[in-house]
């Protein structure tokens, strides 16, 4: 619970304003309005996140969505970053959108996230798009293309912007506390169909580059030790999804709990309208802890630091950054989704 918790605070604290920059358009009059909502979400947050009372939980969770919705119906709401609310809050690097993203915990073993899309409207009105969390009925989640109604859910701390032919995709990084004995981190891309409703997944994540073929996936996720810190992330200047290289610390690849990372780094490049798989960016292994651990935005602890990546391993390792190779001799395990 400490360690959703923090993640949630951390993610509220730095990515609340990240990329709005329109705040003028909101009176003295409409600050004041939703400065008191905000006082009232913060409660209620707070109970809902932190109590350690399921029934209370649940109590908070549904005033909570109650709230906010009434809330965001005020004008201009969009332009309000709530910082003090503990839930996640990520804006599109375009500032069209943001996404609202917390867990519900029923207990140990049942986890649920919630969510909502508040996208920008040019006349300050409201248009929702509330996420239903559809995993725990999910088989193999990473070869579907889902709506708002089937999602896999997240809390997301990270969103990468592209575009291929003229339309923007909006690439989304997430952490999943699964089980009680492991967690996940999520890759996926979230497009507007014709009708302007969000869709999450497609035919982008592929591995045609590796030595070891895969199939397309629409999604892409690491599970790991509950325990162990990972690093799934963009960096910027080398336009990369940097994702650690994970093994069974016990010799057991069957158990994703067991899972920690190798020292080894895979990551991910934009080419022609999909992320394809590198299976080693980096000619050397390095020793673990060598790495820049402070490239992550968020680790699992919520702990946060945008030190550059290039910049940190020249430091850490003494040496210049090897240059990013495409293609090198494939991982003994696998990461899969």
């Amino acid at each position: 619970m400490k360690l959703i918790s923090k993640l949630l605070f951390s993610s509220v604290l730095c990515l609340g304003i990240a990329n709005v920059g329109n705040a003028q358009k909101l009176s003295g009059s409409d600050m004041k309005v939703l400065a008191k909502m905000e006082d009232s979400l913060k409660e209620i947050s707070r109970k809902m996140v932190f109590s350690e009372n399921p029934a209370e939980r649940f109590r908070s969770d549904s005033l909570f969505i109650r709230t906010l919705i009434r809330t965001l119906k005020h004008p201009n709401s969009f332009y309000y970053s709530f910082d003090s609310v503990n839930i996640a809050k990520l804006y599109s690097p375009d500032s069209s959108f943001r996404i609202f993203t917390w867990q519900m915990k029923k207990d140990e073993y049942v986890i649920l996230q919630k969510g909502a899309i508040q996208m920008n409207m040019p006349d300050g009105s409201l248009k929702l798009f509330p996420l239903f969390d559809n995993s725990m009925f999910t088989k193999n989640p990473i070869d579907s293309i889902r709506n708002r109604n089937n999602w896999i859910g997240a809390i997301y701390y990270k969103a990468i912007m592209k575009e291929y032919k003229g339309k923007k995709y909006y690439t989304l990084i997430g952490f999943d506390d699964f089980s009680v004995a492991s967690n996940k981190k999520w890759m996926e891309v979230l497009s507007f169909d014709a009708k302007g409703e969000p869709v999450f997944g497609g035919p982008f994540i592929s591995f045609k580059e590796d030595s070891i073929k895969r199939p397309v996936q629409s999604r892409f996720s690491i599970e790991y030790k509950k325990e162990a810190r990972t690093l799934f992330n963009y960096d910027p200047e080398l336009d990369l999804i940097i994702v650690d290289h994970l093994i069974s610390e016990s010799d057991e690849p069957e158990k994703k709990s067991t899972y920690v990372p190798d020292g080894d780094y895979e990551a991910f490049k934009w080419k022609e309208g999909q992320w394809v798989h590198i299976d080693k960016i980096f000619n050397e292994q390095l020793k673990d802890g060598e790495f820049p651990r402070e490239a992550l935005l968020y680790d699992d602890e919520g702990n946060a630091d945008e030190g550059k990546l290039e910049e940190s391993s020249r430091k850490n390792s003494g040496k210049k950054t090897t240059t990013p190779v495409k293609k090198a001799t494939p991982p003994k395990k696998k990461v899969g989704g």
